[in-house]
């Protein structure tokens, strides 16, 4: 959600359809909700709503109560190149609003088209509009309401930065994984290990070293190479198969002693890591390891299915009695 032109259907084609950024200036502004449904084309697995700017949706004839109950994340975005004042009273309405229907909802603020401005600006922005939001929550009485702040662009990696924190807070296996990741890269000597989903180059999962953002960037720009040089001589003549599949795996020596490793977890997800040079002598040691890590991740995403399995059968149960069902996570922009 947020105000007409904030950037929120550019954001949705970058990330989800792999649109140049220079292409979404050429984008007609959104007139009507746009639903598109993420989980067939990837391993996250949810719905995006992306609502028009110039929609009041908390007008009588709107049932805003359906559009919050079954939502996980909420993305407010935010020009920061515009005069803000009005977005923060928006912001304020529909976070206000969506918390007294779902207490659950995850509020994510985008600050957005920060490529335009300086780093001192930028920061000075984002601790005005903190600081800005949180007030206005504080004198409704709202200081309970969690607000995350990101700085965003489509011309850098960051705005699949901040959609890989969101995505985050939305998989309940999160801890698992970290856990699986960090038993991984303690025992193969690797330095960062990034657990990807390959479609949108969002990352579902990290071990609990911080993330560097030039790390991050080279592991993405790593699996755009993966991608384009399959997509060129690994299909068939006639264009059948798949650009990415078991056997896909990559290794990139990079010129300050690091390796950039890269295999094959899922059909939709791929661990990269950073490794020196040194512990890469050890490569049949991160192989095995690897082969344990992969079969653990396997063992956690058939409960996971087993799970959403039982869901849809209670939601089909729900649906013949009548009941509003609690489905897909939704993620409003």
């Amino acid at each position: 959600m947020g105000l007409r032109r904030s950037g929120k259907s550019s954001i949705q084609k970058v990330v989800f359809h792999k649109m140049s950024p220079n292409e979404t200036l050429f984008l007609e502004s959104t007139n009507k909700i746009c639903r598109e449904d993420v989980s067939n084309s990837s391993f996250v697995n949810f719905q995006i709503w992306d609502f028009p700017g110039q929609i009041d949706f908390f007008d009588p004839t709107f049932d805003y109560e359906m559009i919050f109950r079954g939502t996980g994340a909420l993305i407010f975005v935010i020009d920061s190149q515009d005069d803000y004042m009005e977005a923060l009273a928006r912001l304020h309405l529909t976070v206000t609003r969506a918390y007294k229907v779902n207490t659950d909802i995850n509020f994510e603020v985008f600050i957005h088209k920060v490529d335009g401005l300086s780093d001192d600006h930028k920061i000075e922005t984002q601790r005005d509009i903190h600081q800005r939001a949180n007030d206005d929550l504080a004198d409704a009485g709202l200081e309970k309401i969690h607000l995350s702040f990101y700085l965003t662009s489509i011309y850098d990696h960051s705005i699949f930065e901040a959609f890989s924190k969101v995505v985050q807070k939305l998989i309940p296996q999160l801890p698992t994984l970290e856990n699986l990741l960090n038993i991984f890269i303690s025992n193969s000597g690797i330095e960062k290990a990034f657990l990807f989903d390959v479609v949108s180059k969002i990352y579902i999962a990290t071990d609990s070293t911080p993330v560097d953002m030039q790390t991050y960037e080279l592991c993405c720009d790593m699996i755009d190479v993966v991608i384009d040089i399959s997509c060129i001589y690994g299909l068939k003549e006639d264009g059948a198969g798949t650009p990415y599949d078991k056997e896909s795996t990559a290794i990139i020596k990079l010129n300050n002693t690091t390796v950039l490793y890269l295999k094959e977890v899922t059909k939709f997800l791929a661990l990269v890591c950073f490794v020196r040079e040194e512990s890469f002598e050890r490569k049949g040691l991160i192989d095995y390891n690897f082969h344990c890590f992969r079969k653990a991740i396997h063992e956690v995403f058939e409960v996971r299915m087993k799970v959403v399995k039982s869901r849809k059968v209670q939601n089909r149960l729900q649906k013949q009695k009548g009941a509003t069902p609690n489905g897909t996570p939704r993620l409003l922009l």
